[in-house]
């Protein structure tokens, strides 16, 4: 669509192969999955803020994170339900597309920092609970989560900025449903090698980072609980660690395979089914995660719903 001396002003965004009705049934799929993730994490954001049995640092993180959660999936999709509702392919403007790419990386890298610190938590919570309160005090969780967020925003600058300083001459068609990175680098002329090295780095670096500490407090919490003498003691050790756990998993899986390769431009079929992972699948898992094997938050669920039921009664 462009000329060979061009650059994008705007993008054709592919969205999904298939008919009309394929469209809409991965409308109403999506649609619910949507609307499942907006409201199972805004109920746990609302639990942790006012149930006073969740006032510890564990639930002010996975508050932190269920709310980073709704904002990832916010981004993406919106515009891509929008795109399965339109014939043909969606219009996005330059400026969108920056936005859209930095918001994705930059509340996916605070996500990563955010887990990594809650990691942390739970190593301190099993392998030192006598001094858990005096460690983990709301000071330093307040400073935990302003760090991960100023780091996450910070750290993807250069690399959004570094993509759309390329030239976009190839085409002005993303075949993906949004602002994908790795399909954005298949369309520039320029010689984009370096600049997906540094990006694998990159990558890696925000990962690995915040795994690296993960697979260390696990390593200690394992060895401390599997020298509990008690089963039942076993039990509830594990089972404050098992969501945390279960989402690490999911998350970076994920993003393992999405993000940290050398060559960014990957097939578009691939980079479009572990999106859909990264973007609707895990922000629709984890209220689940993090609810169903989970006494406290369960038990606040069932008050909050009598207290509501009580409100209408009245």
């Amino acid at each position: 669509m462009l000329g060979n001396q061009s650059s994008a002003t705007e993008f054709y965004l592919l969205g999904f192969p298939g008919s009309k009705e394929l469209h809409h049934l991965l409308f109403a799929t999506f649609f619910f999955f949507y609307s499942v993730t907006l409201m199972g994490n805004m109920v746990i954001i609302l639990i942790v803020c006012a149930d006073k049995r969740l006032q510890s640092p564990m639930y002010f993180f996975l508050g932190h994170l269920s709310a980073l959660e709704i904002l990832v999936t916010s981004v993406i999709v919106p515009v891509m339900l929008w795109g399965l509702l339109l014939p043909g392919m969606q219009t996005i403007s330059l400026a969108a597309c920056v936005t859209q790419l930095f918001l994705y990386l930059s509340l996916g890298t605070t996500e990563f920092a955010l887990l990594g610190a809650m990691a942390v938590d739970r190593y301190v919570a099993v392998c030192n609970p006598l001094r858990y309160n005096v460690i983990m005090n709301s000071r330093t969780c307040i400073w935990v989560v302003i760090v991960s967020w100023v780091f996450g925003f910070l750290f993807q600058i250069w690399p959004v900025y570094a993509t759309f300083q390329l030239t976009f001459c190839k085409s002005n068609v993303v075949n993906n449903f949004f602002c994908d990175r790795g399909q954005l680098l298949k369309l520039s002329c320029n010689n984009t090698l370096f600049i997906e090295f540094i990006l694998f780095l990159m990558a890696v670096f925000v990962l690995f980072g915040s795994l690296i500490p993960t697979i260390i407090s696990y390593t200690y919490i394992i060895s401390t609980i599997l020298k509990i003498p008690s089963a039942s003691g076993r039990r509830k050790a594990f089972s404050t660690c098992a969501s945390h756990f279960t989402c690490v998993v999911i998350g970076y899986g994920s993003c393992l395979f999405l993000y940290v390769k050398p060559k960014q431009t990957q097939a578009a079929d691939y980079n479009r089914v572990v999106s859909l992972m990264v973007s609707v699948v895990t922000p629709f898992l984890n209220p689940f995660i993090f609810t169903l094997r989970n006494d406290k938050v369960i038990e606040a669920l069932w008050d909050g719903m009598k207290r509501c039921c009580q409100l209408f009664n009245n």
